[in-house]
């Protein structure tokens, strides 16, 4: 059996807390998706149609640069990828870190945060930055108070 990697993006920290809980409760490996530009508060004011995030969701094809793209995963099996929901679907930066590493092969499980939405179609918006065997599916999506318990339940779920 392979080892699980816990990899995620967090703009508020919503994201990060609930990524560690998830590699505590897999005892699995974890990794930040690292924006060389770190997202500011007005980046991050999506109400606002000049704001940094409104421009890169509103052209699937931006690509946000990240600190360290590739990353080895020889001897993973399960990646749980982590993120908040930008207009219904996953930060273009996500796509970025997709297509900088090879995840032929593997099972990527999706988790998110949110203020209420759900995934809408974040699966699609990723299957085209990885190959066509990989597996990727939606895990969960984490509202507004979710508890440590909910997300390590979720772990342990989706985990087998």
């Amino acid at each position: 059996m392979g080892k699980t990697l816990v990899a995620y993006f967090s703009a508020g920290g919503n994201t990060a807390d609930a990524a560690k809980i998830i590699a505590d409760t897999l005892s699995a490996d974890i990794y930040e998706i690292t924006p060389k530009e770190k997202y500011t508060r007005e980046d991050l004011n999506w109400r606002s149609k000049t704001s940094r995030t409104t421009v890169e969701m509103s052209d699937k094809s931006f690509r946000p640069a990240i600190e360290s793209a590739e990353i080895d995963l020889t001897d993973v099996d399960t990646v749980f990828l982590g993120f908040p929901i930008w207009w219904y679907v996953a930060p273009t930066i996500v796509n970025t870190f997709l297509e900088a590493n090879d995840f032929s092969g593997k099972r990527i499980v999706l988790f998110a945060t949110s203020g209420g939405s759900g995934f809408g179609k974040t699966v699609q918006g990723l299957a085209n930055s990885v190959s066509k065997d990989t597996v990727i599916e939606e895990g969960r999506v984490f509202n507004a108070g979710f508890s440590p318990e909910d997300i390590a339940a979720f772990a342990k779920n989706a985990a087998e």
